[in-house]
């Protein structure tokens, strides 16, 4: 299986899941991650126990909110904050390609990992930094999460809320911007190691929670641009569009959601009526047309709705096969993970965790040569530092003094 970034070491500096998702993206793709974990603690995410109101543990050593986001790295122990780890951390920058952090600057500056830090130890090293809000400005030394960053400045959250709600909707998921965002760092990465290799010059790649946020949502960001203030907020019909009643979401008789998509009306009318069992509606002379059907959208999204509701949803599925207009099941997360299409194409992959017991995770999308990525679990907290420092040289006396100092777990 071709692995693009083979022979890439990357040194992550990071916890949560925005930059830390970054790794494990590469991770898949090949590179080696080198994830460093406060000596004592781990990274911070290790302990959050309940997410989204669920256990956040999956059963024995399988933790999702882990696993999804530092599958296949290897994890050391390291007290940063301890003068005696530094020979080990001035070691690993020697030997790796890119340095990933999510650190704020007041933590860097402590640490002594800032860009001139590292570019000290290995001049033709990536540093690459995740933050909330941009490295410049009044907000660069300030803290974000992808419901604060992401959803909340970005856009989405009003995008997604009708203008008469009591309150703000909240993102779909867990870690939805930071799934989002750690997938935008590792593009960046890449380009970054493409530079390197032509020009020979290293880069400093910064990619901010806000900025995301903002490229998500750019159509209507770029439309108010243009128009030179804030986007009318239009009521929206219950069913269809004001133009169309084959766009939007129905509920089938047993309260499944079927999401229409068919853009064109006049061509799409037809067909649907007639799998429907209504031909009648085709020669109807309130939709006999395009012109027709959206003049008269309201009253023909009110039917179909009527006729979607009359059947359940393995029912419309039948119906469906085959039809030309676009049309989708609306997906709980379970659904997600059972989707034909995605299993068909090795999206959703299997791996063993620390137990022996077969799990499965969600792929990273992007696919090399039609093959399926193969991915390896999680690391345990420091589960690879004397594995990691004896490669670099470390002799087995080295190893514990070290510990004994404090310097490593």
């Amino acid at each position: 299986m071709h692995r693009p970034m083979e022979g890439v070491r990357v040194l992550e500096v990071a916890q949560f899941t925005f930059v830390p998702a970054a790794g494990a993206v590469l991770a898949d793709w090949g590179a080696d991650i080198i994830k460093i974990e406060h000596a004592e603690r781990g990274d911070a995410q290790r302990g959050l126990i309940r997410v989204l109101g669920l256990d956040a543990r999956g059963g024995g050593s399988f933790f999702p909110i882990m696993e999804g986001p530092n599958r296949g790295k290897r994890s050391v122990g390291l007290a940063l904050e301890n003068p005696a780890a530094r020979p080990v951390l001035e070691r690993l920058v020697r030997e790796s390609d890119v340095f990933l952090t999510n650190f704020l600057p007041g933590a860097r500056a402590r640490l002594g990992i800032e860009v001139e830090d590292i570019r000290a130890i290995n001049p033709d090293i990536i540093y690459v930094r995740g933050s909330g809000f941009g490295q410049s400005g009044d907000e660069a030394d300030k803290g974000g999460y992808d419901s604060t960053a992401f959803w909340a400045r970005g856009g989405s959250a009003a995008g997604v809320t009708p203008p008469d709600a009591d309150t703000v909707m909240r993102q779909p998921t867990g870690a939805y911007g930071d799934s989002i965002g750690g997938m935008t760092i590792a593009g960046g990465i890449a380009a970054a190691l493409y530079s390197r290799k032509a020009t020979g010059e290293p880069s400093v790649v910064d990619v901010s929670l806000l900025g995301v946020g903002a490229w998500a949502t750019q159509f209507s960001v770029n439309m108010a641009l243009a128009l030179g203030g804030p986007l009318p907020r239009f009521p929206q019909p219950k069913h269809g569009s004001a133009t169309n009643p084959l766009i939007g979401a129905y509920r089938t008789a047993d309260g499944r959601w079927l999401e229409l998509a068919m853009l064109q009306p006049g061509r799409y009318w037809p067909e649907f009526c007639a799998v429907a069992g209504r031909e009648d509606l085709i020669s109807d002379e309130r939709f006999d047309g395009v012109e027709n059907i959206m003049r008269n959208a309201a009253e023909a999204s009110e039917i179909v709705a009527e006729l979607i509701a009359a059947r359940d949803y393995a029912e419309w599925v039948e119906l469906l096969k085959g039809t030309s207009g676009q049309w989708a099941l609306v997906q709980e997360p379970w659904d997600v993970a059972q989707d034909p299409s995605l299993r068909a194409n090795g999206l959703i992959a299997p791996l063993e965790d620390a137990d022996g017991v077969q799990r499965e995770l969600v792929a990273s999308p992007v696919q090399f040569d039609e093959t399926p990525v193969e991915i390896r679990r999680a690391p345990q907290f420091a589960e690879h530092t004397d594995e990691v420092l004896r490669e670099l040289g470390w002799s087995e006396e080295e190893l514990i003094q070290l510990k004994i100092d404090g310097a490593v777990t």
